[in-house]
């Protein structure tokens, strides 16, 4: 009888920390595709303002999940080829790699996330699209001068930590617009909203000022530290599922909640919104 060919990481084989960053990369997989899959299936349980918002989580959870499938790919075969425990300089060099991964990541779902935030203070008018533009200009930014910072290393594939800390200051400019944007479409445009709609604004954005700081400072500990990169690869895990999986249950919440007091929840209407 043969048995698969397959490697799949343990203890045993390449340690106790990659196999550990290895099995969160694969829960974030899970986590981010049944996200797509609980949103499709839900879009018309909200009430039809936030039934678009619902969508948009659907596509972060697909792209999200596919880049994840990708990345513990990638990582699990690394393991595979090392054929051991990697020590800390093998480890950065794939760090590296599938950082790569996750700024196409960031690309595509980070502006959504945004799109979903605005929506949800129920912004309208010149003012609103103008901060919505200032928001998704700075995440370009962001993003993109992000990942020069991180493609700043020598012909051997060391770290250039000064040309890598430079870029990375640069890249913070298009975070500081991006919590200015929240900030004012708070201030100016989010007591338009319901009250559980602000509620459910404040906590997405309270996401962005929190958690996508982890990976700035991922960003710099990798360039300036010793840290070990596994530490880093799981709470970037554990982000990604809380900032896009996460904040599309807010939404469902708030969503579901503003039709449940819309609607006789007894109703043949009610019944017609969430069959």
């Amino acid at each position: 009888m043969e048995t698969s060919t397959v490697f799949i990481p343990n203890a045993a084989t390449s340690g106790l920390i990659a196999t550990v960053t290895w099995y969160f990369m694969v829960v974030a997989m899970f986590a981010l595709l049944a996200s797509l899959i609980f949103s499709m299936q839900t879009r018309t349980h909200v009430a039809p303002e936030h039934n678009t918002s619902r969508v948009l989580t659907a596509c972060i959870g697909l792209v999200a999940g596919i880049s994840y499938f990708f990345i513990q790919n990638y990582y699990r075969s690394f393991l595979a080829t090392i054929n051991g425990v990697p020590s800390y300089a093998e480890s950065k060099q794939a760090f590296l790699t599938i950082g790569q991964l996750r700024y196409m990541d960031w690309t595509i779902t980070t502006p959504l996330l945004l799109v979903k935030m605005f929506m949800m203070a129920g912004v309208r008018g010149r003012r609103a699209y103008s901060l919505l533009a200032i928001a998704l200009i700075g995440d370009f930014w962001m993003i993109v001068t992000g990942y020069i910072g991180d493609q700043q290393l020598s012909a051997a594939g060391e770290i250039l930590v000064g040309p890598r800390l430079i870029w990375g200051a640069i890249s913070t400019i298009g975070y500081l617009a991006v919590v200015y944007a929240l900030y004012r479409a708070w201030k100016e445009l989010a007591s338009a909203s319901l009250a559980i709609e602000q509620r459910g604004f404040r906590w997405m954005a309270g996401t962005v000022v929190t958690l996508w700081g982890v990976y700035p400072i991922g960003y710099i500990l990798i360039a300036v530290t010793g840290i070990d990169g596994n530490i880093l690869q799981i709470a970037y895990s554990v982000a990604d599922v809380i900032n896009k999986a996460g904040v599309g249950i807010i939404v469902y919440l708030v969503g579901s909640h503003v039709l449940m007091h819309r609607i006789d929840t007894k109703s043949k209407e009610y019944a017609m919104n969430v069959g």
